[in-house]
């Protein structure tokens, strides 16, 4: 018998790719981030994610840092404006809320540190952020200069808390971790560590406290 060469499959027959847009490659290198990681996140792997060249990316991300900037924004849209409660329970909120988004996402809280917030989601926390400020008293200049100090604890937060995310490890096991170490220092080299080790480890809220601390200090430290 002749043996029977199966027909090509017409390119029309097959299903449709979803049209490439900043939108779909925000999403594909999200999808590898929290799939695969920081170090797996080049433009290479997002254009495989998408079936298509690498080359037709930068029609719509300038490069792998504009990227990394888009997916902080995207990120950043889960964070809710709270209506309820005083100025300082709203930005408290508003502050753990973007913690939580930005440490979602393995590297993503480094991206935060030093730049300046220009994606549509990012501008909505930093306009929110501004109202809170003056609503709690403070003039133009301090509650701009105030933004950028909250801005780094938010980033430092969340850098933090992604770095435990990505290690598979849990807060207090660290904690319990520490306290073991220090419990063996000498107290002749470090005096002072292994006197005050018990509150070194004390429980409680820092981070609501780390806030109200630079508030604190804002609102006593007019700028200029």
């Amino acid at each position: 018998m002749t043996p029977v060469t199966p027909e090509p499959i017409s390119r029309r027959a097959r299903p449709a790719k979803a049209p490439l847009s900043r939108e779909a490659i925000v999403r594909a290198g999200l999808a590898i981030l929290d799939r695969d990681g920081l170090d797996a996140l080049t433009m290479r792997r997002v254009a495989k994610e998408l079936d298509t060249g690498p080359a037709s990316l930068y029609v719509y991300v300038a490069n792998r840092d504009d990227l990394m900037a888009a997916m902080l924004d995207e990120a950043l849209a889960r964070v809710p404006l709270v209506t309820e409660g005083t100025w300082r329970e709203r930005l408290h909120a508003l502050v753990a809320a973007s913690v939580e988004a930005m440490s979602r996402h393995e590297g993503l809280a480094a991206v935060a540190l030093g730049a300046i917030p220009t994606g549509a989601n990012a501008l909505l926390v930093l306009d929110r952020m501004l109202a809170l400020l003056k609503e709690g008293g403070l003039d133009d200049v301090t509650a701009a200069w105030a933004v950028d100090l909250i801005h780094l604890h938010i980033a430092a937060a969340a850098a933090e808390q992604s770095a435990r995310i990505t290690r598979g490890s849990d807060e207090s096991g660290a904690v319990a971790d520490a306290d073991r170490h220090y419990a063996a220092l000498s107290a002749d080299r470090y005096p002072m560590i292994t006197a005050l080790r018990p509150a070194l480890f004390s429980p409680g809220d820092r981070d609501t406290w780390g806030l109200d601390v630079l508030l604190s200090g804002i609102l006593r430290t007019p700028a200029g």
